[in-house]
């Protein structure tokens, strides 16, 4: 991925609080490879601005290092060979000098710092607010441990809760994006992309090296000596202390149970005991939890389902991890028949599904419709009924209900008739509601659905996506 892709509204966010006659003290944070740094050097290039790492060291080798970057920052051969042993006495340096721009100071995986002292929060606190808040300067904090960020920069207990002028989740890039991405890829092969790589910059940079997508996971994710042949423990075995029991979950969730009850049981546990893992994992941004978008009550639903939301991990839960032991002795031939054989049905369709609830909000967004939907997700019921889309506007009383199909063949107007179908088993405002259909496919539709969507201004057809 050679050029800057996506992060328009991260970029204008730093730009803002750059731009703001006051001082600026941001913290940006999210998951390992979703191109943290790559957004901040973006960010400072034409800027008056020291950019730190910080590493795993101890923190006198990091105040040394950072000393060092700070003596050539400011051209001063003095600084380089003084003792110094405070962060205070930096800083002061740093910012004695009074410049024409507003000076920005990174301080990136800023959580090693916390780690190697767990005081150096109140060190900052005590910076910013001795010395920082009231000079021409932008401070960036940046991390990558997301559990560790936010117990050193925003939870209520941290010594730097309040200072924060903004802060910024950095998240995968979304799927709209892909086509920039891999402006060579058809519509079919940038969903099957999008479905292993998930929006990550870095996972978009590997497979794009590789000729096509059999290769890119065989190379970069198969071979033991691949960079994503373990990344899920990598990216766990920051963030929690017994990985073995997230690993058990998400096993679990992968291979179909998503009620609590069934993961419980699978895993021969009572519901009390998983909970705090499955709050975990959400917050980390790999599970999320989904009812049914006609629930009134999303929090107290006992229709809650509990899925995998990151698409890479889901991914490798189901195609990698049951064959650990053969890859581990080089045999990747199991891993690879399964994954031509299901990866379609069993992963990507699944993903299409959310790639075009995506794509309704932004048709929502853009007024497709006569109203603005204020919800948007999947339907279901206790008899196992299902609905890929449905949107849902209480003051209109307007629902919108959609199928999503990730087939070979285009979708006929056989398909309508099945959606129209299912309507009345959805009871929300059953009684006096004006519905709406919504179509997606992969592969088109057939002339017949086409004519008759002309008919209809209560139905659209959306494809390739």
């Amino acid at each position: 991925m050679g050029k800057f892709i996506d992060r328009e509204t991260e970029l204008q966010a730093l730009n803002a609080e750059y731009q703001a006659k006051r001082s600026s003290f941001v913290v940006l944070y999210g998951r390992r490879r979703t191109g943290k740094t790559t957004l901040i050097r973006e960010f400072i290039k034409d800027k008056d601005a020291i950019y730190f790492l910080a590493t795993r060291e101890s923190e006198v080798q990091n105040r040394n290092a950072f000393r060092n970057l700070a003596a050539d920052y400011l051209d001063s051969a003095l600084l380089k060979t003084a003792e110094i042993n405070s962060w205070d006495i930096l800083f002061d340096e740093l910012t004695k000098k009074k410049r024409k721009q507003k000076q920005i100071i990174v301080l990136d995986e800023f959580q090693y710092l916390g780690k190697a002292n767990p005081a150096f929060p109140s060190i900052v606190q005590k910076i910013w607010d001795t010395r920082l808040k009231d000079k021409n300067v932008m401070v960036i904090l940046c991390g990558s441990l997301i559990s560790m960020m936010l117990d050193q920069t925003l939870n209520y207990d941290s010594p730097l809760y309040g200072r924060r002028t903004s802060q910024i989740k950095l998240k995968q890039v979304p799927f709209r994006y892909y086509s920039e991405c891999y402006p060579k890829l058809s519509a079919r092969s940038l969903v099957e992309y999008y479905s292993v790589t998930g929006g990550i910059p870095k996972y978009i940079e590997l497979f794009d090296q590789e000729k096509d997508i059999d290769t890119a996971i065989k190379k970069q994710v198969l071979s033991t000596s691949g960079f994503l042949y373990d990344e899920p423990t990598f990216i766990l075995s920051g963030e929690v202390q017994e990985i073995g029991s997230y690993f058990s979950l998400i096993k679990v969730i992968a291979a179909g149970s998503h009620k609590i009850s069934e993961i419980a049981s699978v895993l021969q546990l009572p519901q009390t005991g998983i909970s705090k893992y499955l709050n975990t994992l959400i917050d980390l941004d790999i599970l999320e939890r989904e009812v049914p978008v006609t629930e009134s009550n999303p929090a107290k639903s006992k229709m809650g389902q509990y899925k995998i939301k990151d698409n890479f991990f889901c991914f490798w839960f189901r195609y990698v991890y049951p064959y650990k032991n053969y890859l581990e002795l080089g045999e990747t031939a199991a891993a690879e028949k399964r994954i031509r054989q299901h990866l379609a049905d069993n992963h990507t369709a699944y993903v299409y599904e959310d790639i075009c609830r995506e794509k309704t909000w932004e048709l929502s967004g853009n007024g497709e419709w006569p109203c603005l939907f204020e919800r948007i997700g999947r339907w279901w019921d206790r008899a196992g009924n299902e609905i890929d889309v449905v949107g849902v506007n209480e003051e209109e009383k307007t629902m919108l209900v959609g199928e999503c199909k990730y087939w070979k063949e285009p979708v006929g107007i056989n398909i309508l008739h099945e959606l129209e179908q299912k309507v009345p088993l959805v009871k929300w405002n059953r009684e006096q509601r004006t519905v709406c259909y919504i179509l997606f496919s992969i592969s088109g539709f057939t002339p017949e659905l086409k004519a008759l969507a002309k008919k209809r201004d209560d139905l659209k057809l959306v494809s390739p996506y």
